[in-house]
């Protein structure tokens, strides 16, 4: 089923969104914004594959395995990736800032079809959410892990 079929938030939708969660953090000097939906919310930034630029962006993150991050390029079921996901696969260096930790330096990897099967369905069981995303679209949702250097 493609999200033709079901709505799926809009560039516009998504790129507010991600200011009013990043103006939050901002306001309250870093003391809210850093947990949505009960899992840890992370601040990426990527370069831009065309205009060489930093891209910020929230994610939330459903699974830590140690000290590396896994975030989830759903972007809520569209039928396309984030552009976040597209930046990091043109260039895997990304800084990632959390409520405990500094903005630093991270290495982006995608996890593989083995690494993803056993990972998706302890993500969905945890976060139902995410299996809806996945069903709007006939992507394959990718799963990254954003590990320290």
């Amino acid at each position: 089923m493609g999200s033709t079929l079901v709505k799926v938030p809009s560039d516009f939708a998504l790129k507010t969104m991600n200011f009013v969660h990043k103006t939050i953090l901002t306001v309250s000097g870093g003391k809210k914004g850093w947990s949505a939906g009960n899992m840890p919310v992370l601040k990426l930034t990527t370069t831009g594959r065309t205009s060489g630029q930093p891209r910020e962006c929230m994610l939330t993150s459903p699974i830590q395995q140690g000290d590396t991050y896994v975030v989830v390029a759903s972007r809520g079921g569209d039928d396309h990736n984030p552009a976040w996901f597209v930046n990091l696969r043109a260039n895997s260096t990304v800084w990632i800032e959390t409520q405990t930790e500094a903005k630093h330096e991270r290495r982006a990897r995608i996890a593989t079809s083995d690494e993803r099967d056993e990972m998706w369905p302890i993500i969905v069981a945890k976060y139902a959410n995410y299996g809806g995303y996945q069903l709007k679209t006939e992507r394959e949702i990718p799963l990254i892990f954003l590990e320290k250097v």
